[in-house]
């Protein structure tokens, strides 16, 4: 099984921590970076290759990961000369992928089953599986619904819930092939593009673990709990969790 790793960005919301380190890089628990965990459980789920797209201090992506033998996956490298958002630097090393394949951001911290999802994506033939995560939001604010300048409808504080997109996704080679190499072309230009032509993506729902490490808030809610979050998280970690409770 073959899974590309966005690897590219900026990492803009995330400064100060990215103004010397890639995103995917950060430390997580002073222990891991975050492309450290992901690899792990890549590996763990049976992962054999991966291309790494990358871009912003790509150097230091290449010298941290260097060929993956130290998680026994075999690595190869895609660079951005020019940022390509998230489906254009696959398209320009398409050929080299199989058929189905998992791509996913580099900054992400889930216990999902990468495995389960490339699996659900070739059984439903869809062009695109997205991995989805409930995203609940509190309202500070009483929310007003109004008809002709009247109020017809009024809920104190409420807390709303809403599908996202875990960064996450199965794929295949022949959804990506029509479009053109070398120009930027984002995940959402994909979504709509398939739902203009009545081709809808399918969802992976999840009710796991998820975490994007997107802000400053976010990166230190992670190591914040990541003691706690270690057994989910790592797979030689929830082997050991697994031998004491025999013990």
């Amino acid at each position: 099984m073959h899974a590309v790793i966005l690897a590219g960005g900026r990492g803009v919301r995330l400064r100060p921590y990215t103004t010397a380190l890639p995103k995917p890089l950060v430390p997580i628990g002073e222990e891991y970076a975050i492309l450290d965990i992901i690899m792990q459980q890549l590996r763990s789920h049976g992962f054999e290759r991966a291309t790494l797209a990358i871009g912003h201090l790509g150097s230091l992506i290449r010298a941290f990961v260097g060929d993956g033998s130290r998680w026994d996956i075999v690595v190869d490298y895609a660079e951005e000369e020019a940022p390509l958002s998230t489906i254009g630097p696959l398209l320009n090393f398409l050929d080299q992928l199989p058929e189905h394949f998992l791509v996913m951001n580099g900054d992400v911290l889930t216990d999902l089953d990468y495995v389960d999802l490339l699996s659900h994506h070739t059984e439903t033939r869809a062009p695109l599986t997205i991995a989805t995560y409930q995203r609940k939001v509190k309202i500070d604010f009483g929310t007003l619904e109004t008809a002709e300048g009247r109020i017809v409808n009024f809920v104190e504080k409420p807390t709303l819930s809403y599908g996202v997109s875990m960064g996450v996704y199965a794929m295949s080679r022949k959804t990506l092939a029509p479009y053109p190499r070398n120009v930027p072309f984002g995940l959402d230009e994909l979504v709509l593009d398939l739902l203009t032509r009545q081709e809808q993506p399918a969802a992976y729902d999840f009710d796991g673990y998820w975490l994007d490490i997107g802000r400053p808030d976010d990166y230190d809610e992670a190591n914040r709990n990541f003691e706690r979050l270690r057994p989910i998280l790592l797979p030689a970690a929830k082997h050991a969790t697994a031998l004491e409770a025999l013990r």
